[in-house]
């Protein structure tokens, strides 16, 4: 099945939550509404046409100059009913959900595929995207009493941490350079 394929079955089945389909390049992915993601995520696992039972990624994005943030869902159909060595089917999809970077928030949907429950609390610490439904929603990466969002385009670095002196990767005392 094709990108463009999927992206007409989600756009009958939900319509105006589809909010575009964006085919060219590399990784064509559909963008979908926040609100109803929880929806067309379900949609997307459970439909006999899609299948989609596998959630390779969650890559956050830094829309710094449209005050957005974003995320990119991965997800693939893989085959269950075959040999190994006879599934030659995977089908592999994207979804792309935008959101105000202010009040980032988007439904977890760690309880359809677990591989979200890490991607996701990756998001949450590294670009504070909130993620309600999630399970156990806390920093993964950062100490819990860390400042900021270090993956934001806008973040500043602190000059030390708890008395420990930052340094940039070529030993700068100022990581402004």
């Amino acid at each position: 099945m094709t990108p463009e394929e999927v992206c007409q079955i989600l756009k009958s089945e939900f319509g105006e939550a589809i909010e575009d389909a964006l085919l060219e390049g590399a990784h064509p992915c559909a963008k979908v509404a926040a609100h109803r993601w929880g929806e067309v995520a379900t949609f997307l696992r459970d439909d006999s046409r899609l299948r989609f039972n596998l959630l390779r990624s969650i890559t956050a994005i830094d829309m710094l100059a449209d005050d957005k943030l974003a995320c990119v869902y991965d997800v693939m159909h893989i085959p269950t009913d075959a040999p190994a060595e006879l599934v030659t089917t995977t089908i592999i999809f994207a979804v792309r959900i935008e959101v105000d970077r202010n009040a980032p928030s988007i439904p977890s949907v760690a309880s359809l595929w677990p591989a979200a429950d890490w991607h996701e609390r990756e998001a949450f610490d590294m670009m504070g995207i909130d993620f309600p439904g999630h399970p156990d929603l806390r920093r993964i990466l950062c100490c819990d009493d860390w400042v900021g969002y270090p993956l934001r385009k806008d973040y500043d670095f602190p000059l030390e941490y708890h008395g420990i002196p930052a340094t940039t990767e070529f030993e700068l005392t100022n990581p402004r350079h």
